[in-house]
């Protein structure tokens, strides 16, 4: 993971160019910031395509699927309103750049991804990063049974609805961030569980998604 001090400098000026462009369109947690911020996007980009790296786009990362816009990825942080310490699931691990973020600001992170070939990639990296992020290949519309309850969900990809079992595993107070609709495009959720199990929801912009699959999500 190390690189040369041209090419640092070249990509520290290029992580702030992103920063300035995610201010523009509305980010302001500054410690979501901060997370992207240090975080090295074009080590998930072969060196082909290193132009796109610090680009606000979306990028194919194989078993199609993608790593998500980085807006997106600080808008839905920011949504969840995660902070040190709290336990947070997220469903849909990819390449791990999501989880960085989550471990940046200092959450315990437990992930699950479907596809074992992005989950040997995800637990490759984190080997090499000092961060305590726990991976679990499995179906994440189940969630991680054994390792709740969770303060913290968030889901990072298209559900046609919210799964039970992401409702079951959040703690009392805890929030679940999750895009719902169909296959074109889903609106982003939030859902906080009160006292009583009664559910709060509020309700954000329109993205496009990869599909969720999985027994309670889209069909494999």
């Amino acid at each position: 993971m190390r690189e040369s001090i041209e090419d640092s400098y070249r990509h520290r000026g290029m992580r702030r160019a992103l920063l300035g462009k995610l201010r523009e369109k509305g980010i302001h947690d500054e410690r979501v910031l901060h997370a992207i911020g240090q975080i090295p996007r074009h080590i998930f980009f072969d060196a082909a395509f290193l132009e796109h790296a610090y680009q606000d786009k979306a990028f194919p990362i194989g078993e199609g699927q993608t790593i998500s816009q980085p807006y997106t990825v600080a808008r839905q942080t920011e949504l969840l309103d995660v902070g040190p310490g709290m336990k947070t699931l997220e469903v849909g691990t990819g390449s791990g750049y999501q989880a960085w973020v989550l471990a940046l600001l200092g959450a315990k992170v437990f992930s699950v991804e479907r596809i074992p070939a992005l989950y040997q990639k995800a637990l490759h990296l984190f080997r090499r990063l000092p961060y305590a992020v726990q991976l679990h290949l499995g179906d994440g519309t189940l969630g991680w049974k054994s390792r709740a309850p969770f303060e913290r969900i968030l889901v990072t990809a298209g559900a046609p609805f919210v799964p039970d079992a992401l409702l079951e595993q959040l703690s009392l107070g805890g929030k679940l961030v999750i895009p719902v609709g169909d296959d074109q495009q889903q609106r982003m959720i939030r859902l906080t569980k009160l006292a009583g199990n009664e559910i709060r929801k509020e309700e954000f912009e329109v993205y496009r998604f990869v599909p969720l699959k999985g027994k309670l999500g889209w069909n494999e």
